[in-house]
């Protein structure tokens, strides 16, 4: 096997486990990066410059620097480690840059989506996850972790269909698919309901869904096909809808609307008539899952109140630095406001607070910075299928970018209240989505001659 495969098989377990297991994730963004570096060394890859660059480096620069100003410095620069995930935007960039791979990694995005939803909708019927002091998380260690990825990969799958030329048929191998995953979800809850060997069959079932990442990325046949991608895409829309609806997750639910309306405006604005008849729906059943939690008279929204006051209090006593990466839970008692209903809060559940006050106003406009870049690029190469000289498969082939744009607009809706940026499991998923327009962009170039 080549380096350059070996990166794909990668980066396409990595997107397949992405849903399932941060150590699985990051092992393999190991094993990704590695190959990657081996190529650059040999000559044989180029390191991809975007305009995500500035942004990514002026980010990461003054959270050490923050780091460092800290008042216990060395926690903070252990906290700053995440900073190493943003090399999976390059890593992807490069293993991205065909179409080809780019269809079958995604498909296995997919596939770990199916498994994420399809384990969360388990524990709520099954394993008496359904109560909301003990909400359905799948595979992940947290309902936020597990809703925001979700909440990603349900944006994700709409951008897919809404390319479709026809409803997908699944062939015997798509069948065959569906039916090991089915299998192996079966024999988990099985396992997780006794008692019984349930952590060896998680990491099991983990293993397997990265082989199945891997093997689908770097077969030679003409399996999978668009039409798989297709297939995968229109089955994560029902069953991860209800995983969100489940998962009573109230930021999760906002970020989809808004990422689903994002991409039917790009795509197809008269279509955003099904996304208001679908909330009237809910609305109509009046689920009670959905129904309790349509207030602002709970704790729960009114410690975010409280907590985005202590915020505000925290970036004015420190507004170049911050308190430090990491600093907010040791911090927050000496700027709790007495009206607020816990003690502690590990984080501010607000994406823009949350780096202001612990990174500084500076990071905070880094970070926006790079947010705005993201979502420019993103909808540039959205819009090129509508210019007057695009290809008539444009339309087809740009469907990544418009992505690219529904994930990360519902990233900032759902980051209004919950600190989504700061958890590993959905940087990771949005790292790898972001880097769609750029690898569209390599693409070209490399296909023109162009420096890539």
């Amino acid at each position: 096997m080549t380096l350059e495969r070996g990166q794909l098989g990668a980066v396409a377990a990595l997107a397949a486990v992405v849903s399932v297991s941060i150590f699985a994730t990051q092992l393999l963004l190991v094993v990704g990066v590695l190959a990657f570096l081996a190529r650059l060394l040999a000559g044989r890859a180029r390191f991809p410059r975007t305009p995500l660059d500035g942004p990514t480096l002026a980010l990461c620069l003054w959270t050490l620097l923050s780091a460092s100003f800290s008042s216990n410095p060395a926690l903070s620069h252990v906290y700053s480690k995440k900073l190493l995930l943003f090399v999976l935007l390059y890593v992807a960039i490069d293993s991205l840059a065909s179409d080809q791979a780019r269809d079958r990694v995604l498909t296995a995005t997919f596939l770990g989506g199916l498994a994420l939803a399809g384990l969360t909708v388990v524990q709520y019927f099954v394993l008496g996850f359904d109560s909301l002091h003990l909400r359905p998380r799948g595979f992940l260690g947290h309902y936020m972790s597990a809703s925001g990825v979700t909440m990603g990969i349900v944006v994700l799958a709409a951008a897919r269909l809404s390319v479709a030329r026809e409803w997908p048929r699944p062939g015997r191998a798509d069948v065959r698919l569906l039916l090991a995953l089915a299998a192996g979800l079966a024999l988990l809850t099985a396992a997780k309901a006794t008692g019984v060997g349930a952590v060896l069959a998680t990491r099991l079932f983990v293993l397997g869904l990265a082989l199945a990442g891997g093997a689908l990325a770097l077969g030679r046949g003409r399996w999978p096909g668009r039409a798989t991608g297709t297939l995968l895409a229109a089955l994560v829309i029902p069953l991860g809808s209800l995983a969100l609806v489940l998962s009573q997750t109230r930021n999760a639910w906002l970020g989809t609307l808004v990422g689903l309306a994002t991409v039917a405006v790009v795509r197809a604005p008269r279509t955003l008539w099904l996304l208001g008849a679908a909330v009237l729906a809910v609305l109509a059943l009046r689920p009670d899952t959905v129904m309790s939690r349509l207030t602002l008279m709970d704790d729960s929204s009114r410690d975010r109140y409280y907590m985005w006051q202590a915020g505000i209090d925290m970036i004015v006593d420190k507004p170049v630095f911050g308190q430090g990466p990491g600093m907010i839970l040791s911090v927050y008692p000496s700027y709790r406001w007495p009206e607020a209903p816990n003690p502690n809060a590990p984080h501010l559940h607000d994406n823009a607070l949350q780096i202001a006050a612990e990174r500084g106003l500076p990071c905070l406009v880094f970070w926006l910075w790079w947010v705005a870049v993201a979502m420019a690029d993103a909808w540039r190469e959205a819009r090129r299928a509508a210019l007057p000289f695009a290809d008539p498969r444009a339309r087809e082939s740009t469907w990544p970018a418009v992505a690219a744009l529904g994930v990360l607009a519902a990233i900032l809706a759902a980051g209004v209240f919950e600190y989504n940026f700061g958890d590993s499991e959905v940087l990771m998923f949005v790292l790898l989505v972001a880097s769609l327009p750029y690898a569209l962009r390599r693409q070209r170039n490399l296909a023109a001659g162009a420096p890539a």
